[in-house]
């Protein structure tokens, strides 16, 4: 396999591991400043966009079926199987945690020194006004739902880049 396929594979496992610890961070008491920041969200969305599309276009590039794709991950190193299935499992895990600790509440925000969430409740919708502890609950639940999507893309993007690498050396190879 060459080296940018596992530059690309390593960069985007990487990025997962790095948003998964900053999730795992929201579960600590208080709430993350970092996280709630913009240039956090901005620089999540411009790495995971290049990274996830190219990613997908070396798979499509290899026009290999699922299943191909499939066995050439099985070919990787036990190691770099369990990291990268490990990232998917955690991302997956944290984000159904978080979707089901919130309820039907999401998008907090103060006004005017109140607190505000979205009630997505069915024939309830619209902003209600909550407590401070509520409104926190709900804050650290939707940061740890915008970190987990992007940890589980980039660890796909890792699968997608890594397996493509293998298809691309399995292809190279002479055969005897």
């Amino acid at each position: 396999m060459g080296w940018s396929f596992k530059l690309h594979g390593g960069i985007a496992a990487g990025l997962s591991a790095l948003l998964l610890i900053l999730a795992a961070l929201t579960w600590l008491p208080g709430t993350l400043p970092l996280v709630d920041s913009a240039w956090l969200t901005v620089t999540v969305v411009l790495l995971l966009f290049p990274i996830f599309a190219a990613a997908l276009l070396r798979i499509l590039l290899t026009r290999a079926d699922r299943h191909s794709v499939w066995l050439a991950f099985r070919c990787l190193p036990g190691t770099v199987q369990g990291a990268l299935g490990s990232l998917v499992v955690s991302g997956v895990v944290v984000l159904l945690v978080s979707m089901a600790g919130a309820g039907n509440l999401q998008s907090a925000e103060t006004r005017d020194g109140r607190y505000f969430v979205l009630d997505t409740t069915p024939y309830e919708r619209g902003r209600i006004e909550v407590s401070q502890s509520q409104y926190v609950a709900v804050l650290e639940s939707d940061q740890r739902s915008m970190l987990a999507i992007p940890s589980f893309l980039f660890a796909a993007a890792g699968y997608l880049a890594l397996a493509a690498g293998e298809l691309r050396r399995a292809d190279a190879e002479p055969r005897t």
